[in-house]
């Protein structure tokens, strides 16, 4: 006697209760031939027959009325413990560990995660935004969002939500004291609040021989144009609230910056928790109702 794969335990428990290899089939929702094979597969490695089989269903033998009795108080208990489980109740629950970009989780995220906990009552949120890249599997964290040209680390699962753009952007008090740059020429004789990553501007823009403030946080470039204190490029859903209040005036309306992509990344698994599964969906629909770009990408 060989020893039986423990993963057809409950296929022929599930035989053994129906009579029929067609009823637990649809008790388990598999093809019949998988559980015929499977049956199979038992006998085979017990080197026993375990069912008498007729055109209209099976019935237990001597020998497997005497396996079913010792399995099925095995197979019962594994299925009161995995039953208890968060991943195997009908809604998703537990707590899950989000990081993103710090921008993102002071502005759409909150609006995301009202809506995701009123879907989810279950799922304990548990965001950090920051501007480090983390560790997820040292950290602890479930899954993360991220901003980039292209993702480095390849051993994480990363779907691409959306490409993101950025523009150039001043406060009417400023532009109403400076003047509109109506040229891109016009740019380099304004103040810039400068983003670290973009202290020169790309062509055909003409930077300013120096920023007038330089800062490695995009909030604070926000806040500071929004404050008076120069021309600035921000992303466009970070400022679309402030245009719509007349916060912020759009400055070179016609030209944008591709500011990479925000992707949605996780640890590999065998099978995607329903806890991350369910907060990558509701994410991506979040974003198709509310586009971080204002043209298609």
């Amino acid at each position: 006697m060989g020893t039986p794969d423990l993963n057809l335990l409950p296929l022929f428990v599930a035989v053994a209760e129906t009579w029929s290899m067609s009823a637990a089939a649809r008790k388990l929702g598999i093809p019949k031939s998988s559980v015929s094979r499977g049956v199979a597969a038992l006998e085979a490695s017990l080197g026993v027959q375990l069912f008498h089989r007729s055109t209209r269903k099976v019935a237990l033998t001597t020998a497997g009325t005497a396996f079913y009795e010792k399995v099925r108080p095995v197979v019962a208990t594994l299925r009161d413990i995995t039953g208890g489980l968060p991943e195997q109740e009908a809604e998703p629950s537990g707590e899950l560990r989000i990081t993103s970009p710090m921008d993102m989780g002071l502005t759409f995220l909150a609006q995301l995660a009202a809506e995701f906990s009123a879907r989810y009552p279950g799922i304990q949120l548990d965001i950090r935004p920051t501007n480090r890249t983390v560790d997820l599997v040292g950290e602890g964290f479930d899954a993360a969002l991220r901003v980039a040209m292209k993702l480095t680390d390849s051993t994480l699962v990363a779907r691409r939500l959306s490409g993101l753009e950025s523009a150039i952007y001043a406060a009417p008090t400023y532009l109403a004291r400076r003047g509109v740059p109506r040229t891109f020429a016009d740019v380099a004789s304004h103040d810039w609040v400068a983003f670290s990553q973009w202290k020169r501007l790309p062509p055909p823009l003409v930077s300013p021989p120096s920023p007038r403030l330089v800062t490695d946080d995009l909030l604070f470039v926000h806040r500071a144009i929004r404050e008076g204190l120069g021309l600035g490029l921000i992303p466009t859903f970070l400022a679309r609230q402030d245009v719509t209040a007349g916060l912020l005036v759009r400055v070179l309306p016609t030209w944008t910056l591709k500011a990479g992509s925000l992707f949605f990344v996780h640890p590999p698994t065998e099978h995607v928790p329903r806890k991350v599964a369910a907060f990558r969906d509701f994410l991506i629909a979040f974003i198709e109702a509310n586009p971080l770009m204002a043209s298609s990408d």
